[in-house]
């Protein structure tokens, strides 16, 4: 079973997470903007989620994660719990 790590920045809109992209194109601290403006309990320790096996995030978190390119930040991502902005730090497959 394929695993992998991740770390992501969730927010209530687009635009938020759009804002939140064009800070980290021009340099910004992934994890900094994270413990700032993450929704996610997982702000807290900078977006970090872990590693996790394949299937178990929302499918189209899983999408990113287990087929986009790795170190890139991904998004945004809508889901039911709002737009995500995604890297994808390390990938078992």
């Amino acid at each position: 079973m394929a695993t992998a790590c991740a770390r992501h920045i969730l927010v209530k809109t687009r635009e938020e997470a759009e804002k939140l992209k064009k800070q980290l194109d021009k340099g910004a601290d992934f994890g900094q903007l994270a413990k700032k403006h993450s929704q996610c309990p997982s702000g807290k320790k900078g977006g970090d989620l872990g590693e996790f096996r394949q299937g178990q995030m929302v499918k189209a978190f899983d999408q990113i994660v287990f087929r986009k390119e790795i170190l890139k930040v991904h998004g945004p991502v809508k889901t039911q719990f709002g737009f995500h902005l995604i890297q994808t730090l390390y990938r078992n497959d």
